[in-house]
């Protein structure tokens, strides 16, 4: 008599139809020009990409690539290019430059995480609360936007996230037999540092946890744990401090020094929980914050640790965190862990009701994934930017071959290098950072020291010029040469 098969787990159809939004979602508008989110930095990681791109390329032309690296060397190096070179390989693949090209990497990196996610909440709770919290990690607008965006943070995450399921893997053993998890956790681990180095506050938190909890004082006796450190730590290390020093440096005076001092203010607080509030919605987040209570010790050690690593983390750079979103990628893993161990207790509430009660609070959950699933794909489809291109072609051929230009316009001329093929000095513009960081200037003095040699002032930024009066005053003065749908260029020559 044979055995009847094994039926079907629901939860497992339930993961691969998350999985299946999830991607999907990230793939919709999949070829409009990548200025949704934060054009600047997508920007210079395309200028990357397409830097080493004709650095591969066999027959490129010459004058092409020497200017595709000046444009790279023009939006500096701030991490190693990983994504980057990745992207590049993929365009030989393709035969071309394509703005989908890092998108499908991104989608299928946090897809990657996402299984290791719902794996690690699985092994700690159960799968129903695991899938709870994956379901906030795959649909909130948020994550769709920023996890698809081709800049170091999506990928960056994702390594964090599988990193420490493997972490999470070596504590539920930590014995000899623990090895192979212990190398993957460094491994991954080290990879995301060295992907971007700001990740180090929440790898850090949450490897000493872990280590703590599972061994307690006697951690510095066990050489897995020294092997891990040194995986995680040794790659960014050689990058960053011993590579690049100087960068380093510069950028650690420039965003925790110099602006250190807003931490010192209440507004700085509340300015940072209101952000975080509408990114990832404040009462989910307290719900996270609660379900870190809940959690099994082990877990709860994890993500303690880890929201400790964090809250470091924005205190060494006040600034981004209440205006760069893309600062708080790595938060989504960890307010999803947290959201499973309160599900769990809300789940098991909801067990202990009626048959109809619970047709209704199923009813009620789908509504709810409906909801934000429709709301993140409204946020890829709010605007369209497939004219961008053609008119930033239009402004490249305006400027005159071999002008020297200063610009007031977006995005730090990136736009204009991208899609232009054209590099021009910035005229500053007047933003909360410049505000912060002003020491006020003399207008009629920094117009002269900066346009001194220069042949053109080219205007995208209109707005901006609305905002600098007296700049607006003083090009007056000057003829004004060519004015486009979007763009006026100003001869500045004697």
């Amino acid at each position: 008599m044979t055995s009847a098969p094994p039926r079907p787990r629901a939860w497992l159809l339930v993961l691969v139809i998350l999985l299946a939004l999830g991607g999907l979602l990230r793939l919709l508008d999949l070829d409009d020009p990548p200025l949704d989110f934060h054009a600047t930095r997508q920007l210079r990681n395309f200028l990357v990409a397409r830097s080493i791109y004709y650095n591969l390329l066999p027959n490129a032309e010459p004058q092409k690539v020497e200017l595709a690296a000046s444009f790279r060397r023009a939006v500096g190096q701030y991490e190693p290019p990983i994504i980057e070179s990745l992207v590049a390989v993929a365009y030989l693949v393709a035969g071309g430059e394509n703005v989908a090209i890092p998108r499908l990497y991104q989608t299928v990196f946090w897809l990657l995480g996402g299984l290791a996610l719902f794996d690690l909440g699985r092994r700690a709770l159960s799968p129903w609360p695991a899938l709870a919290g994956l379901t906030y990690y795959l649909i909130l607008p948020f994550s769709v936007q920023a996890s698809r965006s081709f800049q170091p943070d999506p990928l960056m995450t994702s390594a964090f996230v599988v990193g420490i399921y493997f972490l999470y893997r070596w504590a539920e053993e930590t014995n000899a037999k623990a090895w192979r998890w212990a190398l993957l956790a460094g491994f991954f681990l080290g990879l995301a540092v060295l992907v971007k180095i700001v990740i180090a506050f929440l790898v850090g938190g949450a490897a000493a946890a872990l280590v703590l909890f599972g061994l307690g004082r006697r951690f510095w006796k066990s050489q897995q744990v020294w092997v891990m450190s040194g995986l995680m730590i040794l790659p960014a290390f050689g990058y960053y401090v011993l590579g690049h020093p100087g960068r380093s440096s510069e950028y650690f005076f420039s965003w925790t020094v110099a602006l250190i001092k807003l931490i010192a203010s209440p507004e700085f607080y509340a300015r940072w929980l209101a952000f975080l509030g509408s990114l990832f919605g404040l009462t989910l987040l307290f719900f996270s914050l609660v379900g870190v209570v809940l959690a099994p010790p082990r877990l709860r050690w994890l993500l303690f640790g880890a929201w400790l690593g964090y809250l470091l983390y924005g205190l060494t750079l006040p600034f981004q965190m209440y205006t760069h979103s893309y600062y708080h990628l790595q938060l989504v893993p960890l307010v999803a862990l947290g959201l499973m161990p309160a599900a769990g207790a809300l789940l098991e509430r909801v067990k202990a009701q009626g048959r109809g009660w619970q047709i209704l609070c199923a009813g009620l959950i789908l509504s709810l994934v409906g909801y934000q699933a429709w709301a993140a794909r409204s946020t890829l489809l709010a605007e369209d930017f497939r004219h961008e291109p053609a008119f930033w072609s239009r402004v490249g051929e305006a400027i005159p071959a071999d002008a020297d230009v200063i610009a007031l316009t977006q995005d730090y001329g990136y736009r204009l290098m991208y899609y232009g093929w054209r590099k021009v000095e910035l005229w500053p513009l007047s933003t909360e950072l410049s505000q912060v960081r002003s020491g006020g200037k003399d207008a009629a003095a920094e117009f002269a020291d900066r346009t001194a040699g220069k042949d053109y002032f080219l205007i995208t930024a209109f707005g901006q010029l609305d905002k600098q009066p007296a700049l607006k005053q003083r090009l007056q003065d000057y003829p004004l040469v060519v004015q486009g749908e979007g763009f006026a260029l100003y001869d500045l020559k004697p």
